[in-house]
């Protein structure tokens, strides 16, 4: 073992023959900050041994990453209620510090249904490896003393299509997409949403001509996924109909996308357990001209069709919501109204930081100067500095990732406090307050453990865009 790690652990931690054992875990909680720091910042075999290290500490802890699969499948055998929709926490930022506030929230208020993830895009821009992500994850649950299962999602494994042919994906985005999955499997991804939606043509007569790609890469890469799951785990798969931003979705395209996904993945396998559809939302809102955010119309009565569609007809889970966190506070309460299964939250927390009082003029200033020199190019005629930056400011978190984690501890401690309480009360108005009996009566984690030389094999390269 590196020197650096083994000084950090050896009053808090015992390793026999390869096993780790918790000595003292108040003393644990004290040093976990620098294990995931290095894990995230150090050097290869200071990052290598500190993420072994948490990853086997959680394990021995009752800290496992899991499938949400089955809580999805009670739910689209309408065993369970349909009162409450499950947040998805995407964490481009300070993902330690952004996750101890998730566990802190859910541990005060037994919120057993919410789940942590990283889309593909996001992997690159914020300049984190799915291994970098879950290790951050589980080191923050052992600091606020979490125990159960932590879901652990790839949002949007997306494939990207050709450049002016629609229907046709980039020449290598197969192979590169399916390397991704395997890769957040191994890291502790037990929950993946596979996004061909991108490959649908809307300029074919039928939708079942619409979505024949779609289907036919999504059942590509649920094979590959069902073939690369852990021994005891069902990765829960998501599916998706419309590209977000685009096209409102219709049943129609559901029924097609489904029915088609279905007998051509066959029942082998477990197949999916959600979809993903377009209801008029687009990622980060639509910005005004003046920086505000411009009302749009959700399509509610469309997810509570294909929520009960999905488990009516297919027992399935129900509908998943993207690009919902910039919405009014009123609409949320609504998505559960609604019977939505699931809702992914991201820039709501991203704007929180970026614009918080306690984030320091020099940083922010620096961001911004990095965002005129190397984004310029995304720049639309007609935006306004406000525009421009709200909606690219996001790409300049991996590049100062460094200087965000070395905050002083003041300061990460306002921009957590600010974050709790966002989640506090995302979490009452998605209604998934005392969900964990629910939780646990439903999944059965896993415990896998992991050896020194499973760690240290990942890149980005997978996830550049």
């Amino acid at each position: 073992m590196s020197k650096k790690i083994y000084n950090l652990i050896k009053d808090c931690l015992q390793i026999k023959e390869g096993e780790l054992d918790v000595k003292d875990r108040e003393f644990l909680r004290k040093v976990i900050d620098d294990l995931v720091y290095d894990a995230t910042f150090g050097s290869k075999d200071d990052s290598k041994y500190a993420k072994w290290v948490v990853w086997e500490t959680a394990q021995n802890l009752g800290i496992y990453p899991s499938s949400i699969h089955d809580l999805y499948m009670g739910r689209g055998r309408e065993e369970i209620p349909l009162d409450f929709t499950v947040p998805a926490i995407n964490l481009r930022f300070l993902t330690f510090d952004m996750a101890r506030a998730a566990f802190k929230i859910a541990k005060k208020h037994s919120v057993g249904a919410f789940i942590f993830e990283l889309a593909r895009s996001e992997m690159g821009y914020t300049n984190q490896t799915p291994e970098e992500f879950v290790v951050a994850l589980l080191g923050a649950a052992i600091k606020e003393g979490w125990k159960g299962p932590v879901f652990i999602q790839g949002d949007h494994i997306q494939t990207k299509h050709r450049d002016s042919v629609v229907g046709k994906p980039k020449e290598g985005e197969i192979e590169t997409v399916s390397k991704l999955i395997k890769e957040c499997i191994d890291a502790g991804f037990y929950n993946i949403d596979i996004d061909t939606s991108t490959l649908v043509d809307l300029n074919e007569p039928t939708e079942t001509k619409q979505q024949k790609q779609n289907v036919k890469y999504s059942v590509k890469f649920a094979n590959l996924i069902r073939e690369n799951e852990p021994k005891k785990v069902t990765v829960s798969i998501g599916g998706e109909i419309g590209h977000i931003g685009g096209k409102n979705s219709t049943i129609e395209e559901f029924n097609v996308y489904v029915g088609g996904f279905n007998k051509l993945f066959g029942d082998k396998y477990p197949g999916l357990s959600k979809i993903s559809v377009q209801t008029g939302t687009s990622h980060g809102g639509v910005i005004l001209p003046d920086g505000s955010v411009a009302d749009v119309d959700v399509d509610f009565k469309l997810l509570k069709d294909i929520s009960t569609a999905c488990r009516k007809n297919h027992k399935m889970g129900g509908s998943v919501q993207h690009g919902a966190s910039t919405l009014p506070n009123k609409l949320f309460r609504m998505f559960v109204e609604s019977e939505v299964l699931e809702i992914h939250l991201s820039t709501c927390f991203q704007n929180l930081f970026l614009d918080h009082s306690k984030l320091p003029k020099e940083l922010h200033t620096k961001m911004y100067k990095w965002l005129d020199n190397n984004k310029h190019d995304d720049r639309k005629k007609d935006w306004t500095d406000v525009q421009f930056y709200h909606k690219t400011r996001k790409h300049a978190l991996g590049h100062f990732k460094n200087e965000c984690w070395d905050l002083k501890p003041t300061i990460k401690d306002a921009i957590r406090q600010s974050l709790e309480k966002r989640l506090e009360f995302l979490f009452q108005e998605l209604n998934v307050n005392n969900t964990i009996d629910l939780v646990n009566k439903f999944i059965k984690p896993v415990k896998i453990h992991k050896k020194l030389n499973d760690f240290g094999k990942a890149t980005v390269s997978s996830t550049k865009v």
